[in-house]
């Protein structure tokens, strides 16, 4: 079965602490649905971009510099791994969901090389 991340933005400027109970108890019901669908196999949200460090490479060495990788609007605020049959279902489910999130939402299957479900040609 296919696998797909699923990654929710938010903008820059948002607050945490204006998330309202409700849209927590939303967020909640719509995991513990995907759960017991055998869909949901792991979600968290994030620490602000502000907290993040990236790695880049240059000349050879990793240089670190604070705060997301790209300068932006909007920044990852939390993802999900599902399993679903395909990116029709993938979409179902966040459209339940949507009017929990706070900002856009984009769906990506897994690319695995090699696939896990077909057999290497060296035998893995």
């Amino acid at each position: 079965m296919p696998r797909y991340m699923v990654a929710s933005y938010l903008l820059d400027n948002f607050d945490a602490s204006s998330v309202t109970a409700e849209t927590i108890s939303a967020i909640h019901a719509l995991n513990d649905e995907m759960e017991a669908a055998g869909v949901l196999k792991f979600a968290c949200g994030l620490s602000p971009a502000s907290t993040a460090k990236t790695l880049r490479k240059s000349d050879g060495e990793m240089l670190i510099t604070d705060g997301p990788f790209t300068e932006a609007k909007e920044h990852i605020g939390g993802f999900y791994f599902l399993d679903a049959a395909n990116m029709d279902e993938v979409v179902a489910w966040m459209r339940k969901g949507g009017k929990s999130f706070q900002g856009a939402v984009e769906i990506r299957e897994i690319f695995y090389a090699p696939d896990p479900t077909k057999e290497s040609e060296h035998g893995l």
